[in-house]
């Protein structure tokens, strides 16, 4: 089987983004961009991925899926949206940290992450640095952030962080982001991402896929 066959068979299996997984149909606007923001900072604690992407949808199910919407809505409904979704250990310090995020963003951004984007002009290090003050976020939501917004952000192709390129070893893949962006079409950049990240968090799925 060659390194294409295999990156077929994955997409097969697990090509999905967790920006779809969560509902988030994304988008080049302020409220995809936003709620995706929202996934990645949930995605960057120890909790498991599924019930992070269940929280995004029980956030934006209750009417928070705007930067102002989060920002008005009372502490308590957040940590009550996360609840339902099981998000337990870290439910009161992740309510507090989105209020606080959604507020930074709407005062230095008015709450649309494009002007994030034309600060970043094109360098990811630049866009990880910014984001970095959303609290919460950091450098592991920062990578999260850039696996998914490639696909509608393509100057910061090909994005694939530490965590990807470990699950293309795992598969026998290349380890350099450039090599893996050759197998795919551009726009399925953030599909492979999320497809290797899966490679590193489910044990079987490299077996299954080889």
């Amino acid at each position: 089987m060659t390194q294409r066959d295999t990156v077929r068979r994955l997409l097969k299996e697990a090509g999905p983004t967790y920006a779809a997984e969560a509902g988030i149909k994304l988008a080049d606007q302020p409220a995809p961009l936003y709620r995706l923001l929202v996934l990645s900072v949930l995605l960057s604690t120890r909790i498991k991925a599924g019930i992070a992407v269940d929280a995004a949808r029980e956030l934006r199910a209750a009417g928070m899926g705007t930067a102002k919407a989060m920002a008005e809505a009372a502490w308590q409904q957040r940590v009550a949206a996360l609840g339902r979704a099981h998000y337990k250990r870290y439910d009161e310090q992740t309510a507090t940290a989105l209020g606080e995020g959604a507020r930074y963003l709407l005062d230095e951004y008015r709450g649309d992450l494009r002007r994030v984007r034309e600060a970043a002009n094109g360098e990811f290090r630049t866009l990880a640095a910014l984001l970095g003050k959303v609290p919460r976020l950091g450098p592991v939501g920062a990578d999260i952030f850039g696996r998914e917004v490639q696909l509608v952000w393509p100057e910061f192709r090909p994005h694939l962080d530490g965590k990807a390129l470990r699950g293309a070893e795992k598969l026998g893949l290349p380890t350099r982001p450039d090599g893996l962006a050759k197998l795919v079409d551009p726009g399925e950049l953030a599909h492979l991402a999320a497809a290797l990240v899966r490679v590193t968090l489910e044990r079987d799925l490299a077996d299954r896929v080889t």
